[in-house]
């Protein structure tokens, strides 16, 4: 796509000369002859860079600055002056001028600068670009389920996304809890900035504290740079605290400091490091009850728990079963390049009568297994995991040769990752204990 450019000057053999140049270099030009014309163009066009001159018959080119950034936010402008002074070249730039040149040199240095400022344009169109897809992907719609539980969810979690209230997520392992913090920070105000997200059980309580407020060079053995923690990398944004039950007692009492007083201390530091984040924190836990035994405090719990939603399990959004089954079924046909034509009855009733105890991820888990084991383009229910099929059904010895698949397939994913049981787990998509108990169940050592 060819990147338009308006030049803004009333001398008429200038603006052909530069029209000319341009046109050489296939860029589509509009040109005006006073700052009236310019403006109106800029309202009917979509202009990538605007050239105009200081001294123009109805406005300076520098105070003309803003009011094209007003019409067009994302274009860049070069302001041209006939008598190039360091105080004109300062006060474009502050203005919001991408550059200044000074008329006589516009021949050998215009075409360049047009093209290093068509670059940064198109660099902010991508950004935006991006920007707009992360946030349909991690919108509220992207939510899939209509069932009343999830609808209520959902709907209470829109509401809170317009404020910058403390939110606790509550709920079963994998019920969601990471894909609600996300939508309620792209939906919010602070969409604009990082989402940072950390598992507080994934940590032992030094290397945690490491992460979460870093530390400054020569602070412990080891620390040979300084290190951002995630609260900096979340400024203005949001920090997603995923299982915050599983936090130390001794960190707990950090973390309040810094929800109380938006700063805290790195290690190795002498210095407050200042920090403006929201938090969002889940936890599959009784919280209350961990408060009463102790293993969690009082004043925290309150602090984290001003907002609270309750994400129902998969057991108690059985409407959901089927549009969920389809939504996955799409997503893993594309992302393994399988052609999957149909999903048979038989797979569907025994989706409907599983209880999901790993709730959405064991379903998202079980679908992509399914495919990968599907034949004919017809997902059935010989793909199914062995727990689908109660053994008084007669149907357990049906599930042998299923059996004998998984475990090569196991076999394939470790050899090819040199016995790598983290990545194997990874690639697999299911949980590292998981693996293990199919690698004991299958005697794969």
């Amino acid at each position: 796509m060819r990147e338009t450019i308006l030049i803004i000057d009333d001398e008429n053999d200038l603006r052909s000369l530069l029209v000319k140049l341009l046109k050489l270099e296939d860029f589509l030009t509009y040109d005006a002859e006073n700052a009236s014309q310019g403006l109106e163009i800029l309202k009917k066009e979509d202009v990538s860079v605007v050239i105009v001159d200081v001294k123009l018959p109805d406005a300076n080119g520098i105070d003309l600055v803003n009011k094209i950034k007003e019409l067009n936010p994302i274009c860049e402008i070069i302001v041209l002056t006939a008598y190039g002074t360091i105080e004109d070249g300062v006060r474009a730039i502050k203005e919001g001028a991408f550059d200044y040149i000074t008329k006589g040199d516009e021949d050998n240095k215009i075409i360049p600068l047009v093209q290093r400022a068509t670059e940064k344009v198109q660099m902010k169109k991508r950004i935006e670009l991006l920007e707009k897809s992360v946030g349909e992907k991690f919108n509220f719609d992207a939510i899939t389920g209509n069932s009343s539980p999830i609808m209520k969810a959902k709907e209470l979690a829109s509401k809170i996304a317009a404020t910058d209230t403390p939110v606790l997520l509550l709920g079963e392992t994998g019920t969601g809890k990471e894909l609600f913090a996300q939508a309620i920070h792209y939906s919010g105000s602070r969409k604009n900035y990082p989402f940072v997200a950390i598992n507080c059980s994934a940590f032992a309580k030094d290397l945690l504290e490491s992460e979460m407020f870093g530390y400054k060079v020569g602070a412990f053995t080891g620390a040979v740079k300084n290190k951002k923690g995630l609260f900096e990398e979340a400024h203005l944004g949001t920090l997603f605290l995923d299982e915050i039950g599983e936090l130390d007692i001794s960190l707990q009492a950090k973390l309040l400091r810094v929800l109380e007083t938006n700063e805290f201390i790195k290690a190795g530091d002498t210095k407050t490091t200042k920090v403006d984040v929201r938090i969002i924190a889940a936890t599959n836990r009784n919280l209350e009850t961990e408060v009463e035994n102790g293993n969690f405090r009082s004043d925290l719990f309150y602090r984290i728990n001003v907002m609270q939603i309750e994400l129902p399990s998969l057991k108690e959004r059985k409407d959901d079963l089927e549009i969920l089954t389809e939504y996955f079924v799409r997503h893993f046909s594309k992302r393994l390049k399988r052609n999957v034509s149909k999903i048979s009855k038989g797979f569907l009733e025994r989706i409907k009568l599983y209880d999901f105890p790993g709730n959405i991820r064991e379903l998202r888990n079980v679908i992509e297994r399914s495919i990968i084991l599907c034949e004919g383009g017809v997902l059935s229910e010989n793909t199914l995991p062995k727990e689908f099929f109660h053994e008084e059904s007669g149907e357990k010895n049906t599930m042998t040769k299923l059996d004998e698949v998984e475990k090569n397939h196991i076999l394939k994913m470790l050899e090819s990752v040199n016995g790598n049981k983290t990545k194997t787990a990874e690639v697999l998509g299911i949980g590292l204990t998981t693996l293990y108990r199919k690698l004991q169940i299958y005697g794969i050592e």
